[in-house]
Parts: structure tokens; sequence; C-alpha cells
């Protein structure tokens, strides 16, 4: 399906939303792991998280269908009677579960902005599994920057940042460890999740609705194997600040405005935003937490924004030089002589 055109001031506008969104929400999520002493239970945000985005997912279907009787007729087919495909999309509900609760244990351990750029490993990652499940090629310069990318992420891990403001007890190598598993099921269900996309006509909310069903299920049964007594003792919303549901919130729309930004812009557009996401993260996390910027962490983690923009950049479209024309060939070899 061919793009639809689009002015440049709404590529700009999704492009800084996707910034804000993922520079604010990896902030404000270590802000609420960090400075409060009620802490709440991660794996109920989760869950909470996934609720939202179907309710929204609903009402994107709703618009997409016009009317609730296509609504109904929709889900009725696609749900109710396709238990098969529910059983599919269980499998990336179930990663990205995993990924979203790391997601929890990074940032308690670990500052956003080191967060920020060490996730980046997540383009790697993602590479990888292109290759192996979608069976697509990169080019010369996509490995390149692939290899830079993890280059500028050893750098920023090599000497850690202190957070002067931040007064819990952490665990880097804890921290470091989370963000590993995050990565993996990142690239992981990604590219599954593109396949099952790829493999069908079927609507890209019915697909969420049908994601999130599988979601909510898996993220309940982590929040009774995990926290189940202590949730029972203190309530599922126990330690929730107004805070903590703007975290929530920010899961919830930028999980599903993604889907959006890929429509709509570039790869090159989407590297600038993670980019720029680092650059704000690195900014919030000087002022609120009191990072202290080191040498290495500046020179990785301008390797890693350089390695994203040169990861985006199209392929060169070599097909059209092996068929020049040799009578012009010939006149410019005249020419020149």
């Amino acid at each position: 399906m061919a793009s639809e055109p689009v002015s440049v001031v709404f590529k700009l506008y999704c492009l800084s939303v996707m910034t804000l969104v993922a520079a604010t929400y990896t902030v404000a999520l270590r802000y609420t792991r960090t400075v409060s002493s009620v802490l709440y239970f991660s794996t109920t945000a989760v869950c909470i998280t996934e609720v939202i985005k179907l309710f929204l997912s609903l009402g994107m279907l709703t618009k997409e269908t016009g009317s609730l009787g296509r609504l109904k007729s929709s889900l009725v087919e696609n749900v109710i009677r396709s238990p098969v495909e529910l059983l599919k999309l269980s499998v990336p509900s179930l990663v990205y579960a995993v990924q979203n609760n790391m997601a929890f244990i990074a940032l308690s351990n670990l500052d956003a902005a080191v967060y920020q750029v060490t996730y980046q490993l997540k383009i790697p990652c993602t590479a990888l599994c292109t290759v192996l499940m979608l069976n697509r090629s990169l080019s010369r310069l996509q490995w390149f920057s692939v290899f830079m990318l993890c280059g500028g992420v050893t750098l920023v891990q090599w000497t850690p940042v202190e957070a002067t403001k931040v007064q819990v007890e952490q665990n880097q190598f804890m921290g470091f460890m989370a963000i590993a598993v995050a990565v993996l099921c990142s690239g992981f269900a990604g590219v599954y999740f593109e396949k099952v996309l790829k493999s069908s006509d079927t609507s890209l909310w019915v697909r969420n609705i049908q994601m999130y069903l599988s979601g909510i299920v898996v993220t309940l049964i982590g929040v009774f194997l995990s926290d189940g007594a202590k949730v029972m003792e203190k309530g599922f919303f126990y330690g929730y600040t107004p805070w903590v549901w703007f975290v929530v919130m920010m899961a919830s729309v930028g999980g599903l405005y993604t889907s959006v930004v890929v429509k709509y812009t570039d790869n090159i557009m989407k590297g600038f935003s993670a980019a720029a996401a680092i650059v704000l993260s690195t900014v919030a996390s000087v002022t609120l937490f009191g990072l202290k910027i080191t040498a290495t962490f500046s020179a990785g983690a301008l390797l890693v924004c350089v390695s994203i923009y040169l990861y985006g950049l199209p392929k060169q479209d070599t097909s059209k030089v092996a068929k020049a024309d040799p009578g012009k060939d010939a006149k410019t070899k005249l020419i020149t002589v």
C-alpha cells in the first residue's frame, strides 16, 4: 500500500510528538521509581497500560468501521470466531509484557539518559531478526552503523555516570541486564508483529485488539505470580500518584502513536527523533537527577546518534548504473579526448 501524501508540517508534528513522548515517558518513569517513598507495583502499571491500549484501539476501529454494527461484526469475526489468530498474537503479547516489565527494572537502576542510549541496541537486534525472519538484507552502511551503535553503547556503559540527586539504592549490572532482555524482546516482537500484519489484509487496529486482549491476560498472570500476595494485601492501585498515571497514559498513547509515525514518516525522521529523545533525556537527567556527564558518555551518545542517522539512510539503487547507454559513454569519451 502506497503511503498517503502528507505535508512537511504534519511530518514535523509527528516527529515532535514522537520525540517528546519517548523522552518524557523515560524521564517520568525514572522519576516515579526513584523519588517516591511509597513504590507502586510495576506489574499492575503494565497491565493497566494494556487495558487502556485496548480501549483506544476499540475507539480507532470504531472510527475505521464507521458504525457500531460494523464494529460488532468485525469483533465477532476476528476475535470470537478466530481463536487461532488470538493464539498467534499471544506470542508478541507475552514478549512485550516481559519487555515492559524490564523497562521498569532498568529505569529503577539506571539513569534515564543512560537507558535511552543503551535501549537503542534494539536497532541491531531488530535488524538481525529482520534478516532471519523476513529474509531481508542490510546494506554495508547499515551493518557499519550497527557496529558503530554497539561501540557507542559500550562507551556509555564503560564508566558508569552518577546521579547525585537520586538517593535510592541502584544496581547498574541489573539495570543493564534488564535492558538487554528488553531489546531482545523488542526486536523479536516487533518483527514478529510486522510479519503477522503483512500475512493478511486484516486491519492494524483489529490486530492490536487481538494482541492487547492476550496482553491483558498475560500481564494479569504476571501480577499474580510476581506481586499477588502484596496486591491482595495493599490493593491493585497501591502507591499510584498522578505521576504514575501520567506514565501509564504516556506508555499507552506512545505505543499506539508509533503506528501513525511509521505510516507517515521515514527511517531518517525516526532516527532524528531517537537522537533528539536522547538529548532531551540527558538534559532532563542533568536537571532533575543531577546527572554528571562524563567524556565517555558524551562520546558514546554521539556515536549512537550518528549511527541511528546512518542506519536510516535509504539504500542506494545501483540497478540503473549497470544499464548505461553505450553510445552515450562513447560520446563522453570522445568529448573527453
